[in-house]
């Protein structure tokens, strides 16, 4: 085989590779989810009667160059008293020389129960990639394949479906179905390299450990199946004091340990912060990874009634 060739194959998979997470991970992970459930799943839309918004910085694996940098925004409102919700997820993600911009919408239609609610939720959007060759640093300045800036649009969708009440709640989703290519633009390199799908279950419960109910526990558990990929997994035990301060942590089978910490800094204004122990051969270079979230809350007037105001660690 060429050296020209060889050379083309090796940056193609390094390439392919920095878009994705640890153990071929594609899509961001993030550490606080359990309290951004749009971002899994878009039968969460409406879970929280009032309007919600989200704003969530990830910054992964620090020291390590080209880590992935990750914003999201997302946006949520039940309405028809509460019987659908509408929600917008708006993402960036760095990765090295690769920029990737998304949009999403998502629908959800709400069956009330005795027990409990069942929301079924459908998203639609796309993700829009920028790859920048030209910050590479190239022993061949003229190989076609990595000159220029490349940009790839790509439309998806997705589904899911939400079970919840005050103290229970277990869900579902596929939230992007299409496998779409990521680079165009090495044909006779490697066939393809393709976006793969990927499952999200999830289940938690809030339990009271005193009789008052002003100290709560909320274990939980969400279990990540990426095709092509091993099977991935977070332990979550989440501690809660008088409805202020929230203390948890995570094993993540393949990444490490987290913890971190939510505070109602106002009545309707939340803030948290993760922090990654990093336990993987990636620890050698990086000092693990930050996480941000700050989430606000309002009542809609003529929408939402005086007393749907749910708190930001209840379930519903």
């Amino acid at each position: 085989m060429p050296k020209r060739l060889i050379f083309r194959v090796i940056l193609v998979i390094i390439c392919s590779m920095s878009l994705m997470e640890t153990q071929a991970q594609q899509r961001a992970i993030f550490s606080q989810y359990i309290f951004d459930g749009l971002i899994l799943n878009p039968a969460y839309a409406g879970s929280h009667v009032q309007m919600s918004t989200t704003i969530t910085h990830r910054d992964q694996w620090i020291n390590f160059e080209g880590a992935p940098k990750t914003q999201t925004l997302s946006t949520h409102v039940g309405l028809a008293q509460n019987k659908v919700g509408l929600g917008l997820l708006v993402g960036n993600d760095q990765v090295g020389i690769h920029k990737e911009f998304s949009f999403f919408g998502s629908y959800a239609y709400k069956i009330k129960f005795p027990t409990g609610t069942l929301s079924m939720g459908l998203q639609a959007g796309f993700n829009h990639r920028t790859s920048d060759f030209n910050q590479l640093t190239l022993s061949d300045n003229g190989d076609p394949y990595f000159i220029g800036r490349v940009t790839k649009f790509s439309p998806n969708f997705g589904t899911g479906v939400y079970y919840y009440n005050e103290k229970f709640f277990a869900g579902f989703s596929i939230p992007y179905l299409l496998n779409n290519k990521i680079l165009d633009n090495t044909a006779d390199i490697i066939e393809e390299i393709k976006e793969t799908r990927n499952y999200y279950l999830t289940g938690g419960l809030l339990l009271p450990m005193n009789r008052t109910q002003t100290i709560m526990f909320k274990p939980s558990v969400l279990i990540r199946a990426q095709e092509g990929a091993p099977l991935s997994f977070d332990l979550t035990a989440n501690v809660i004091f008088y409805d202020i301060i929230g203390i948890g942590s995570t094993y993540r089978n393949i990444e490490g340990i987290i913890t971190y910490i939510n505070l109602r800094v106002l009545e309707n204004l939340y803030f948290g912060y993760g922090y990654d122990w990093t336990q993987s051969d990636i620890n050698n270079f990086s000092n693990g990874s930050h996480e941000f979230t700050l989430n606000y809350r309002i009542r809609l007037e003529g929408i939402h009634k005086p007393a749907e105001c749910p708190s930001y660690f209840q379930l519903k």
